[in-house]
């Protein structure tokens, strides 16, 4: 699962919010596809820009993310690692593209988890939503920890005299 922080959280809900409110979307398409919508967001490229990039290789996204090569120069692959750096994996964007991942499947509730198409626009806001809950939750517990971590730290420090 991606690394949790504020910024992704929150390209993953602008995403959202963009297909809510009718931007475009085609799942064939690499930059407006679900991969395609969240790199619009994370690279502040446009839909066009991306499937521009992607056409100088062969293949979808997820044969695009096996042949990623963070040193090959390729558009396509600089944009897949500013992605990374922003804290998804090779994964989770395959994921993504499939609506895949059993972890945020499985918060999905079952009779609509079965029904769910990797190329409906209303399955990828609901994917996207709980994927970004989960993420929220996850950064939230590990500010927690952190947190708690501090303190205890502190109060197992020798006092000044």
């Amino acid at each position: 699962m991606a690394k949790p922080n504020p910024q992704l959280i929150s390209a993953i809900e602008r995403t959202v919010l963009k297909l809510q409110t009718g931007a475009p979307y085609e799942w064939g398409h690499m930059g407006a596809c679900n991969c395609g919508n969240l790199a619009q967001e994370l690279t502040k490229l446009t839909k066009g820009e991306i499937h521009q990039y992607a056409m100088q290789r062969h293949g979808d996204w997820n044969e695009q993310l096996i042949d990623y090569c963070p040193t090959s120069g390729y558009p396509m692959d600089l944009m897949i690692s500013k992605m990374i750096d922003a804290g998804l994996s090779i994964d989770d964007l395959a994921h993504l593209e499939r609506l895949s991942d059993q972890t945020i499947l499985r918060q999905i509730p079952k009779e609509r988890r079965d029904k769910m198409n990797q190329n409906s626009r209303e399955d990828v806001i609901l994917y996207m939503q709980t994927w970004a809950n989960l993420l929220r939750e996850k950064w939230i517990e590990n500010q927690e920890i952190s947190d708690a971590l501090r303190v205890e730290k502190k109060l197992n420090q020798p006092a000044l005299v």
